[in-house]
């Protein structure tokens, strides 16, 4: 995004100060977490993009090989839940997977109708394929942002989650104060 378009979503400088748009209702695009989240997580995964593409991975079939690199074996719920993937987007992603042999499925001995899911030989090696350059990526990008303001970040993120872990007041989950985003 450049400055022009920078500019032109943040609104007059009245508003930049307070935050709020004329309405009252919303703040300016350029004040929002989910969007400014959304911006930094861009600019992260444009860092490891190169990689993926380099072990022809997309990067949810990343996230679930990486899920799947962390524990034996998994179902799929348990799978989906820990990637934050929709079951329907998951099981797409499994049968590419599986069609590539990088990970298995067996059926759960404890509920027939589930099914467990791990890593193949050959899924391992892609992860360590992966692993190296990714870890270079990690490596550089701390570089850049320093360790100490890195390690600050995922200490703060792991707090969010952690407060924001249980609903706002009001009903559904939504903040009682419309203002809130």
């Amino acid at each position: 995004m450049n400055e022009r378009d920078n500019e032109a979503l943040s609104g007059s400088a009245a508003r930049r100060e307070n935050g709020l748009r004329d309405r009252g209702r919303l703040r300016d695009v350029s004040r929002s977490l989910p969007i400014a989240l959304l911006r930094t997580r861009e600019a992260v995964m444009r860092q490891f993009r190169p990689v993926l593409r380099s072990v022809d991975l997309t990067e949810q079939q990343w996230r679930v090989l990486r899920a799947l690199d962390s524990v034996p074996e998994i179902d799929a719920t348990g799978l989906a839940m820990a990637t934050f993937l929709l079951p329907p987007s998951l099981s797409r992603i499994l049968r590419d997977l599986e069609g590539r042999q990088l990970i298995s499925r067996r059926p759960d001995p404890a509920d027939l109708r589930a099914w467990l899911i791990s890593l193949t030989p050959e899924g391992r090696k892609t992860i360590d394929a992966a692993g190296v350059w990714a870890e270079t990526v990690y490596a550089a990008m701390t570089a850049r942002i320093g360790q100490e303001r890195l390690d600050t970040l995922m200490q703060l993120l792991r707090d969010i989650e952690q407060d924001l872990d249980v609903p706002l007041t009001g009903h559904g989950g939504v903040a009682s104060d419309p203002r809130a985003e």
